[in-house]
């Protein structure tokens, strides 16, 4: 028997949920990845072995081994199988920031320019104080967004001239865009 900074023994348990894992083959394939090395690692196969046997490099290998021997007892399955979540950074706009945001790009540009550039409405945004900092690429992604679609239309921008402004479908329009 080799020895390993992080060994893999496992309970009969254990092995019967990862055999039947792998078995059904109805999970994320990380997942079943990881299953795997835990079924080798626990027969003491050598980590390259492994690595090579599943396409994986020989560190990922020895995280899910390190995974599994640091987990609580209860939850070493867990903890090495599964994905563990990953919260990512805040959004830089929030529903009134996006609805500030599709507002702003409703409106006519500065400065006698054709349209409005995403690096114009990032500033404009940084300006009015919606956010400390953004960028031109996340302006674009949040103009892009779905949401931002649904605030849009929610949004009642009264028409300029005094006549009811209505979709093809006869109902009032709720957004009003510059045709380009």
């Amino acid at each position: 028997m080799r020895t390993k900074e992080y060994r893999v023994e496992l309970t009969d348990e254990e092995a019967v949920a990862l055999r039947a894992l792998v078995r059904r083959g109805k999970a994320a394939a990380r997942t079943l990845t990881r299953a795997h090395i835990l079924l080798a690692a626990a027969e003491d196969t050598y980590d390259h072995v492994t690595a090579a046997a599943l396409h994986v490099s020989t560190k990922t290998v020895e995280r899910v081994r390190h995974r599994f021997a640091q987990a609580p007892p209860g939850d070493r399955l867990r903890w090495a199988v599964e994905e563990l979540p990953r919260p990512g950074a805040a959004p830089k706009l929030d529903a009134k920031g996006e609805a500030t945001l599709v507002a702003l790009a409703c409106t006519a540009p500065p400065d006698q320019r054709p349209v409005w550039t995403m690096q114009l409405l990032a500033d404009k945004l940084i300006e009015l104080h919606v956010t400390e900092a953004i960028s031109d690429e996340t302006v674009r992604r949040t103009l892009g967004k779905k949401s931002a679609q649904a605030v849009a239309e929610t949004a009642l921008v009264p028409p300029h001239d005094g006549r009811r402004v209505r979709r093809p479908d006869g109902r009032r329009a709720r957004l009003v865009r510059r045709s380009a």
